[in-house]
């Protein structure tokens, strides 16, 4: 008999517990939903909750909470949304100090527990959040990675479908670079059921939905006071999937660039192959100049907050 499929969520929080639910629902596996020991009542409460849920709904999975890091043992994919979520007036990069202690020590249990794991990282900011999950664990990059993209494009797309009146599922798009204000959305590999975007708005209306798209995760939290959760949950998931599955699909993710792009030692944004081995492809698209330009720009902020970390924590340098 085949082993079931085992998915450990680190953080018990909305994001952590939107995901539990997506991933009992979908029946990728069992799930084990992890939060510090002060908060183990929120794990265990969530997890019976959905138990309950999984009776009416019909979807077959053993849900269990706990702070005991003893079970995410044998998990095959691990999702790290542990740290403290953005408030108003805050950008990403303020969280640097805070989640990345958090982030260090929940990834020393990874390493510890589930050594063969492979990681997706939620927690912000995102690509100095992935930087040390990589440094701490010592996993390969294969193995690393962290949800981004898939979240800022299904915003960029979903933009996109409220200023045409179209469906949602229509909308093909593609950004890359860092999480945040710099982000790369690429109006030129945009379309809408095979048309190009350029063919149905205008430009002043594309680049108004690429800059609502950048600063996306603010005006939410501007209007509720706290982040945002179905569509990173969902954008997560979707990694999830593509791995449990093997799917192969070709995603936006934070992934470690070497040579591509001429990143040079970094994890950014940008297109990659998810299947069963983790990250088995960096998908290399071609860029104008004006879109490397912003590329350039963007991976310049990434390694800005990684030094940031690599200042305030040495022994991630």
């Amino acid at each position: 008999m085949r082993r079931r499929h085992k998915i450990a969520v680190i953080g018990a929080g909305m994001v952590g517990a939107t995901c539990a639910h997506r991933v009992a629902a979908m029946e990728l596996g069992d799930v084990v939903l992890v939060d510090t020991p002060e908060r183990e009542g929120v794990a265990k409460g969530k997890a019976l909750d959905l138990v309950a849920a999984a009776t009416i709904k019909r979807f077959d999975a053993r849900i269990t909470g706990t702070a005991d890091y003893k079970d995410i043992a044998d998990c095959d994919v691990v999702i790290l949304t542990a740290g403290m979520p953005r408030k108003p007036g805050m950008s990403r990069d303020d969280l640097i100090s805070v989640n990345v202690k958090i982030v260090k020590s929940v990834s020393e249990n990874i390493k510890k527990y589930a050594p063969n794991a492979i990681v997706i990282v939620v927690s912000n900011p995102l690509d100095a959040m992935v930087y040390t999950c990589w440094k701490v664990t010592g996993f390969p990059t294969h193995r690393i990675m962290g949800q981004a993209g898939c979240l800022d494009t299904a915003r960029y797309r979903a933009f996109i479908a409220m200023e045409l009146g179209c469906s949602v599922e229509d909308v093909q798009a593609l950004l890359m670079g860092g999480h945040g204000d710099d982000m790369v959305p690429l109006p030129r590999y945009t379309s809408v059921h095979g048309i190009p975007v350029q063919q149905l708005l205008s430009d002043e209306k594309i680049q108004a939905c690429v800059e609502r798209a950048k600063v996306g995760g603010g005006e939410i939290v501007g209007l509720m006071g706290s982040s945002a959760f179905y569509a990173p949950a969902a954008g997560t998931v979707q990694m999830a999937e593509a791995i449990i599955r093997d799917k192969k699909r070709i995603l936006p993710c934070a992934v470690y660039c070497e040579q591509k792009y001429n990143v040079g030692g970094y994890f950014v944004g940008v297109p990659c192959v998810l299947g069963g081995g983790g990250v088995e492809k960096v998908v290399e698209v071609e860029l104008n100049e004006e879109e490397q330009t912003l590329m350039k720009s963007s991976v310049e902020q990434v390694k800005a907050l990684v030094q940031v970390v690599c200042d305030t924590f040495p022994e991630l340098a």
